[in-house]
């Protein structure tokens, strides 16, 4: 019943038995598993303090829906501060406790709270019956996109907001940080997200109105798989209806729907990102400028990164160990190389092994492939492991459906049990058999061909033109640089280039000057 019928009947109580009513305590909207409601809270504290001596519910489960707790409550808190509870509709009254109503009330508890489980249970059935039709449940998407009026909720691109995604994406393909960009965007005055939709919305709160931009908003930004026109959901979920700390789903059990609606970035740009993402992250310098090989040099006796900074004269931007730089020569000698040089090494390495396809590409080929079979078949183990799995656990549910449905016959289980032993089971049954026909329609596929080989060449001999060395092309390409000591014996000086898989295998390496 609604709050004011709930107030109404409260009220008519009170007037014809003579009492006074000191408070009302209302948690509207809260669930009654959840004793940590403002209400409640309060109500306790003002029984502490001796200002009520009669608490009134309409019934049990307008009190709460534990009965752990409610028992707690009735039977140990209100005692210990001389409270009476009453409870009118399930005739609950502490104050006669040999009364058929309280005989009754730990078995009207124990209903209580099977029917909060029971609508927690059809809530999420609802729920991942909308996840699978790609119906957006959550009540805003990311920056960038605003919710649809169709009735799968699709997102639909806020331009204005959207324009700032594209750039702070193409800022990190250049290599800049993620605190650069939130610097530049708050700089420039561009109010974040939480600023953005508060204008929209007409919202005032000055908590809300900060245009300040943080490297974690940008960074999330950049991690979101939704501006690719990817729908995830189920990312979280709650320990059960009782403890509704929300908790990390693992990534097997996202829900994940492709082209659900309009991409603001290209898939291809957004794998490119990861790729930064998970890479070096290099330092801008003082003037605000992130080199193209910040943080991927590594001196090669150490280990430790390499440190850029202007030395000379001619103010030319060098590299030196970091060992060195802070301890002295007792501990590394300096590794000293100039940017110049090594981008002058890394770039004709980078020509001669793009260069060197054009006589190779069937060896190039039969690497890519050989790498993606040992993954493929990684993948197909792991497939029919669980699919087995599948099958036995059908085939035992099969069984404790028969054996349930005997018993019944039999007489030794009551039908309304046999009913929810079975539902479960058939329920149980029913997701086993569709992740068994996933599995079985995954196994069967059709192997990608040379497709993706094909791909992988033509992508490293795009790399063989390239005039300049950007931050985005090391970032795509290099793992890592070592750098070794410069001889004093007219010895050749070694670097080590480590190159990352590109896009799916690993180039030759390490490469030495």
């Amino acid at each position: 019943m609604s709050i004011e019928n709930q107030r109404m009947i409260l009220r008519k109580f009170t007037a014809e038995n003579g009492g006074t009513i000191a408070d009302e305590y209302v948690d509207d909207g809260w669930s009654g598993t959840n004793f940590e409601r403002p209400g409640v809270k309060r109500l306790l504290d003002d029984a502490k303090d001796g200002k009520i001596d009669t608490v009134v519910v309409k019934d049990l489960s307008r009190f709460g829906r534990n009965y752990i707790q409610v028992g707690q409550y009735i039977d140990y808190i209100f005692p210990a501060y001389g409270i009476r509870f009453i409870a009118l509709s399930d005739n609950v009254d502490t104050a006669d406790r040999t009364s058929a109503g309280m005989d009754m009330m730990p078995i009207m508890n124990v209903f209580n709270e099977w029917h909060a489980a029971n609508t927690s249970k059809k809530i999420r059935a609802v729920l991942e019956a909308n996840w699978k039709q790609g119906r957006y449940t959550n009540w805003a998407y990311p920056y960038g996109y605003r919710v649809g009026a169709d009735e799968n909720r699709a997102a639909v691109i806020d331009e204005e907001a959207a324009r700032v995604v594209r750039r702070i994406y193409d800022m990190r393909l250049k290599g800049a940080s993620v605190r650069a960009i939130a610097r530049a965007l708050t700089d420039e005055g561009i109010p974040n997200p939480t600023a953005h939709y508060t204008r929209l919305d007409g919202k005032k709160s000055e908590r809300r109105n900060s245009a300040a931009w943080s490297a974690k908003t940008v960074s999330c930004i950049l991690k979101d798989q939704t501006y690719t026109g990817t729908l995830t959901q189920h990312r979280t979920t709650h320990f059960s209806y009782k403890n509704h700390t929300a908790v990390k789903v693992p990534e097997s059990e996202y829900v994940i729907k492709k082209n659900a609606h309009e991409p603001i970035i290209p898939a291809e740009v957004w794998e490119k990102v990861q790729t930064v993402n998970g890479g070096a992250h290099g330092r801008a310098d003082r003037d605000n400028i992130v080199h193209p090989l910040s943080g991927l040099l590594v001196c090669a006796d150490c280990g430790k990164k390499l440190k850029g900074k202007r030395a000379g004269k001619n103010k030319t931007y060098m590299y030196c160990c970091r060992t060195y730089a802070d301890l002295g020569k007792k501990y590394c000698s300096s590794h000293a190389i100039s940017e110049k040089l090594l981008e002058h090494i890394l770039l004709q390495d980078i020509r001669s092994l793009s260069g060197e396809l054009k006589f190779d590409e069937e060896k190039a080929a039969e690497h890519f492939l050989h790498e993606r079979a040992k993954r493929s078949e990684r993948s197909r183990l792991a497939a029919e492991k669980q699919l087995r799995s599948l099958i036995n656990r059908i085939a035992e549910l099969n069984e404790l459906i028969r054996s349930a449905f005997e018993e019944k016959v039999l007489g030794s289980l009551p039908e309304s049990v046999c009913r929810s032993l079975c539902e479960k089971y058939l329920e149980e049954k029913e997701d086993a058999e569709k992740r068994t026909a996933e599995l079985r329609s995954v196994l069967s596929g059709e192997d990608e061909g040379d497709a993706g080989a094909e791909e992988y060449i033509a992508r490293l001999k795009g790399y063989a033109g390239c005039g300049q060395l950007t931050r985005e092309l090391c970032l795509q390409l290099i793992g890592r640089i070592a750098v070794g000591e410069n001889p004093t014996d007219g010895e050749p000086r070694r670097i080590d280039i480590y190159y990352k898989a590109t896009p799916n295998a690993p180039l030759p390496s390490p490469r030495k000057d």
